[in-house]
């Protein structure tokens, strides 16, 4: 039992920012590179990664297969530089068809495919939390088109994996919205981002489940915050993954380029003993 309890990982969700978060070079870059570099050096080494991004949208949950993910750079107009970089993780057939076992379980149509490659929202934040890229990485799709609540109990099924020493990540953006972006160098935080982000952070730390899933209700500028809500929804998969009464901490808070969110967040769950949680 002791074994068991040691090997659990707190699932963790990261905002991938902007492409240029992988070689940091706009302010607020650095310091949210910088933490995410802490943050994995402080967690027990996962034994897999499991990683939901808001850039891999499907109809119905899909889980990557292949046995060498492609580095896939999913962006233009960016410096070239950004296009030279890899991330050479192995994948995990296996956690992938356990994965997809799983989400079935709990009667989603999942399935796996074997082609998907690393999306920028899966490794740019590896690329600093686990630099080595020696940890098999499997990536999980979100269903751009459902809510928060589908994507809560997507996580939920994928608890299991948490007592078994597989990190379970999301990657997107606690605000997201690249109509307002400020790209010409450094500006104020936003207030109305801001405001948003503090209501995320407060609802996590609080444990407010019911209000944190029913957030386009109750977020004080949920719109302007997330026009749409692909890049919030990796956080739900997280979220659900910690298990019963899951609160949040915020390892990361911090804006790039006025409203941007770079906030990362550790949930673990009231349940869970606190000797057998991951450190961050």
């Amino acid at each position: 039992m002791a074994d068991l309890m040691s090997s659990r990982i707190d699932p963790i969700f990261v905002s991938h920012g902007a492409p240029t978060l992988a070689a940091p070079r706009i302010p607020g870059e650095r310091e949210a590179a910088q933490r995410l570099g802490e943050i994995g050096k402080a967690m027990p080494r996962p034994t897999a990664i499991v990683v939901a991004s808001a850039h891999w949208p499907t109809a119905d949950p899909r889980v990557g297969g292949s046995e060498r993910p492609s580095t896939v750079h999913d962006y233009s107009s960016f410096p070239e530089d950004l296009y030279k970089l890899s991330y050479p993780a192995p994948g995990a057939p296996d956690i992938a068809r356990r994965v997809t076992g799983l989400i079935s379980e709990v009667g989603f149509s999942a399935a796996m495919v074997s082609a998907q490659g690393l999306d920028h929202g899966m490794w740019v934040p590896l690329r600093h939390l686990f630099p080595a890229a020696d940890i098999p990485v499997v990536p999980l799709s979100i269903q751009a088109h459902l809510d928060p609540a589908h994507h809560f109990v997507l996580g939920r099924a994928l608890q299991p994996l948490t007592e078994e020493g597989v990190l379970v990540l999301g990657s997107g953006g606690a605000v997201h919205n690249l109509r307002e972006i400020a790209w010409r160098g450094s500006s104020p935080t936003d207030s109305w981002a801001q405001g948003f982000d503090d209501w995320l952070a407060r609802t996590l730390a609080e444990g407010r489940l019911e209000e944190a899933v029913a957030v386009s209700l109750k977020a004080p500028e949920y719109k302007r915050a997330h026009p749409t809500l692909e890049h919030l929804l990796p956080l739900y998969v997280a979220l659900g993954a910690a298990g019963a009464r899951a609160r949040g901490e915020a390892l990361h808070r911090g804006f790039a380029l006025g409203n941007l969110s770079l906030a990362a967040y550790r949930f673990s769950s009231a349940e869970t003993p606190a000797s057998s949680r991951s450190a961050a």
